[in-house]
């Protein structure tokens, strides 16, 4: 009686795991199902058979529940082998759990009593030969790096070409992209590949600004600060202005704005609320050489605030600052200040601001604005304004709903609503008397049934325009009639390239879809070839599709989609993502949005998006964060829009569109553990060799330990929201990947050569300058990031080279 109480006792294990073999595999049995009738694929509905009866086997401790389960998971090796080679990421969901459970069935003490009650040696055997498989398959995938580029620049530069932005002092950093050409280079080379290792933090600074209870929850830090007249020009979320001692940190003068909430009664309805930089304007500069673009407004050189900071507010207004004192330049506008609601009409509370810094040539200031996406059809113009330096008075305005008379609007009129605008940074190139426009679309993103010709000719691409009058030099659409919010985010790059046909003057525009246009910024004219591709067809009612899209020969956009690029942590979830891939429609980049749902990748967040890229003008390169995420689109019927419930916020729930026959929902495709659901790597740093639109290397980068439950760095490759810079010794940096740290690696192979730890996320582009110790600095803003999750802040964070 105690013999069968103790063979009783020891069976309870083995058949506590065949219950939950017996739920596992009912479970995947279910989705397998559904799955197959979605014409996906049969393992699951196979393998959750198998499972359910090695459970029913081990809870009756028969013999065959260790050779079934052999089986199982021999098959699933083969399976996993044949979908994704030997990945390991796509790995661990298709095998981790089943390798660990077969070890536990391997173990003595769990199969003793199943071989009392006669089960077959055999399966033990057959057992240990499919977990032995199935680790050798998980230990060979250590030593892959799928969708990697291993590679070497063999240059220290190219002959002849030199950096020819703007010229500056090289430890200064004046503008957004350091120069009005947006490259991004500096010629520093104190901090070396050899010596980035020994960078340590040299201060820290706290604005006081952090996210609060009124606050929407796209309350973001992604300011690039400037470092200029001797000090350092740093702007936080709610628009404030900041100097800085460069060595110190040491705060030198503060301007508030004191932002109106517009007539509401918070700033909820915002749907962003950040302030990505200030620009700077110097009257010295511009009377020491000849302005080569003539005088767009005459104005003689003023006495007061001769030095200027122009800031972009939250709540609609351009502000120019002595940049010495911080006090408001009284001759600028009213008083100091030109309100941007001006011809504009009307608009809800925070649908209509300047996220981004304004740009500045020798006699104007030029500014576009946001513009809230998928509210309404009758949502602010997207119109360009430029106005005097010194005054504020309105010299241009181009208004891409109606881009011919760019004279300034008389007064009581409204810019033509719902027109294209411009969100982001400008590029300038002074010397050929141009602007350089990266466009959006017109609101709704996802239909453009009601777009008039107008607004379709110069959205979604670049435009340039004369500085002077404002009218259009040439444009170049990167999107056809865009339904999938691919506007163009990256602020442009110019540069001189060399070609085959010897130097161009270039300007290079990253997209969303991953293709770099590289055109002569003189003429518009492609300087690397783009093919206009077939697309996906069938709009909703009422709506159409571009027959073709164009390519870029230099392009970094990724393969399209398959039902086996589906992930999870376990087999469970990625079941759930492939139910939801198959569910919805995908026939590859631009699909079209859909009643039933479509997939879009790359996703709104794209391949590139504000952060754009930077460019080495020296050795011919590109250092670039590409970032691959999948989103999905449903289009809601507008009689069914109230019966979805009320939103949660401004960018979550269906977006309206109101007065279009469709609201959407947007969202990131994600697993139901919050991941993704397209498989890792989600984000890389990488080189392309400008001069023969090659990828020289191409890396996964940054770690999960900032975004799952448990803080393990696990290098997975996440995706970054923020820009690149390089300097003239070969050390690139990147901050913006979703773990708090600040990167550095060897622009010639992608090493990383270095990692600082952050107290809070920095979804932001560094920089770099030149103290007056004359040591080279590095500087962050970490503050975090609403809608990405980042852990927020106030941080402004100095590293320089230990002494």
């Amino acid at each position: 009686m105690s013999t069968d109480g103790a063979l009783s006792r020891s069976r309870l294990l083995p058949s506590l795991l065949g219950i939950l073999l017996l739920l596992m595999g009912l479970a995947m049995l279910a989705g397998g199902i559904k799955l197959s009738m979605l014409g996906g694929s049969l393992y699951y509905l196979l393998a959750g058979i198998g499972l359910a009866l090695t459970g029913v086997l081990l809870i009756a401790a028969r013999r065959a529940a260790l050779g079934l389960y052999a089986l199982v998971l021999f098959a699933s090796t083969v399976w996993a082998l044949w979908e994704v080679g030997l990945d390991w990421w796509q790995l661990v969901p298709r095998l981790a759990m089943l390798f660990a459970l077969g070890l536990v069935m391997l173990l003595p003490w769990f199969r003793r009593p199943l071989l009392r009650a006669g089960a077959a040696p055999m399966g033990t055997g057959a057992l240990s030969v499919a977990v032995v498989i199935a680790g050798v398959a998980a230990l060979a995938s250590q030593f892959t790096n799928p969708g990697e580029i291993k590679g070497q620049l063999d240059r220290d530069s190219v002959p002849g070409m030199t950096n020819t932005a703007p010229a500056m002092p090289d430890g200064d950093w004046n503008s957004y992209g350091r120069s009005a050409h947006g490259d991004r280079y500096s010629p520093l080379a104190q901090i070396t590949p050899q010596n980035v290792n020994k960078l340590v933090p040299a201060w820290t600074y706290r604005t006081g600004d952090l996210p609060g209870p009124n606050d929407p929850g796209e309350t973001t830090a992604e300011n690039t600060p400037l470092k200029v007249n001797g000090m350092l020009y740093v702007c936080t979320p709610h628009s404030q202005v900041i100097a800085l001692d460069p060595d110190t940190g040491k705060e030198i003068w503060r301007f508030d704005p004191k932002l109106s909430t517009q007539k509401a009664a918070n700033f909820k309805g915002w749907a962003h609320m950040t302030c990505r930089g200030v620009t700077y304007h110097d009257d010295a500069v511009y009377a020491s050489e000849q302005s080569p673009t003539g005088s767009a407004s005459p104005a003689p050189v003023s006495n007061v605030c001769p030095r200027r900071i122009f800031l972009p507010t939250a709540d609609t207004r351009l502000i120019a600052l002595d940049a010495d004192t911080g006090k408001m330049c009284e001759d600028f506008g009213d008083k100091g200040q030109v309100d941007l609601t001006a011809n504009i009409g009307g608009f809800n509370a925070g649908g209509y601001y300047s996220t981004s810094p304004p740009a500045v040539t020798k006699d104007l200031v030029v500014i576009g604005g946001h513009v809230t996406d998928n509210v309404s059809t009758d949502e602010p113009s997207g119109v360009i304004r430029a106005f005097d330096v010194h005054t504020g008075k309105l010299v241009w305005n181009w208004d891409s709903g109606n881009p011919d008379d760019t004279t300034p609007i008389a007064d009581g009129k409204v810019y033509t609503r719902n027109s294209p605008n411009m969100w982001s940074m400008f590029a300038v190139d002074e010397k050929l008397g141009m602007l350089y426009l990266p466009m959006g679309n017109q609101t709704p993103d996802q239909f453009g049934g009601n777009r008039t010709p107008e607004s379709e000719l110069h959205a979604a691409g670049l435009t340039a325009l004369d500085i002077a009058t404002g009218q259009v030099r040439w444009h170049m659409q990167f999107t056809h009639h865009d339904l999938w919010d691919m506007d163009v985010g990256g602020q442009p790059t110019l540069m001189d390239l060399k070609t085959a046909d010897g130097v161009k003057p270039a300007v290079l525009a990253s997209t969303k879809q991953g293709s770099i246009y590289v055109l002569d910024r003189s003429t518009g004219k492609p300087i690397v070839p783009i093919n206009e591709v077939p697309v996906p067809q069938g709009a909703v009612e009422g709506d159409h599709t571009s027959p073709t899209q164009p390519k870029s020969d230099l392009n970094l956009m990724p393969p399209p989609l398959q039902e086996r690029d589906m992930w999870g942590v376990t087999p469970f979830d990625q079941l759930i993502c492939r139910i939801d891939f198959k569910s919805m429609r995908y026939d590859g980049p631009f699909t079209p949005p859909s009643l039933q749902g479509s997939i879009v990748y790359p996703g709104n967040f794209g391949v590139f998006d504000w952060g754009g890229i930077a460019v080495d003008p020296v050795r011919q390169i590109a250092f670039v964060n590409p970032s691959y995420m999948a989103f999905k689109s449903k289009m809601i019927p507008a009689a069914e829009i109230s019966a979805q419930g009320p939103r949660k916020s401004e960018t979550e729930g269906v977006q309206p569109n109101k007065g279009a026959p469709y609201g959407v929902v947007l969202e990131a495709l994600l697993s139901p553990m919050g991941l993704p659901c397209q498989a890792p790597a989600w984000g890389y740093v990488a080189a392309i060799d400008l001069t023969t639109s090659k990828t020289i290397w191409m890396h996964k980068n940054g770690t999960v330990r900032d975004s799952s439950p448990v803080p393990i760095p696990l290098s997975m490759g996440v995706p970054s929201l923020g820009g690149t810079f390089t300097t003239a010794s070969g050390v690139g940096f990147l901050s913006g990947t979703l773990d708090q740290y600040l990167r550095a690696y060897d622009v010639k192979n992608g090493k990383q050569l270095w990692e600082g730890r952050l107290p809070a996320g920095a979804q932001t582009t560094p920089m770099t300058y030149t103290g007056k110790d004359g040591k080279q600095y590095v500087l962050v803003v970490a503050g975090g990031h609403g809608s990405l999750g980042t852990k927020q802040g106030d941080y402004v964070m100095a590293f320089k080279l230990s002494e």
